[in-house]
């Protein structure tokens, strides 16, 4: 018998982070594992147009703070379309628990971002996550 992954729930990511370097990195290592990258956007007014063109994002990765605004209304928008958010900042907002699956403190290993990305589908798959990263909380609103 053959042991093969598990099909994945999240598979399309949008990548909303203004720090280039960060991005870059974001986006080479979760096509590396076999995620694919629907856009790496630096502002909240392209990625919120990218979300109401694209209606097949399953997760948005976005900062708090961006060029030209905030995260939080990356977030709205991505809510609006019943599209999980993950914050990935250096300090979660306060309002983060009503409007994403969680938050990941910054700076993070590459492999915390996976397992936090990996607590976000068992929850909407029904399951308990098997392990949480530090730095990273789960919110109810990925169930």
């Amino acid at each position: 018998m053959l042991f093969g992954r598990k099909k994945r729930r999240i598979i399309r990511i949008l990548i909303v982070e203004d720090e280039p370097l960060v991005a870059f990195d974001t986006e080479h290592f979760l096509t590396a594992e076999g995620f694919e990258i629907v856009g790496t956007l630096d502002s909240v007014a392209d990625a919120t147009a990218m979300l109401a063109a694209d209606s097949d994002v399953h997760l948005v990765l976005v900062d708090l703070n961006l060029a030209d605004g905030s995260g939080i209304d990356v977030a709205r928008a991505a809510q609006a379309g019943g599209v999980q958010v993950l914050f990935v900042t250096g300090s979660c907002p306060g309002e983060a628990q009503t409007l994403a699956a969680g938050c990941l403190a910054k700076p993070y290993p590459q492999r915390d971002l996976l397992l936090a990305i990996n607590a976000i589908e068992a929850v909407l798959d029904g399951d308990a996550p098997k392990r949480l990263p530090a730095g990273f909380n789960l919110f109810a609103r990925a169930a």
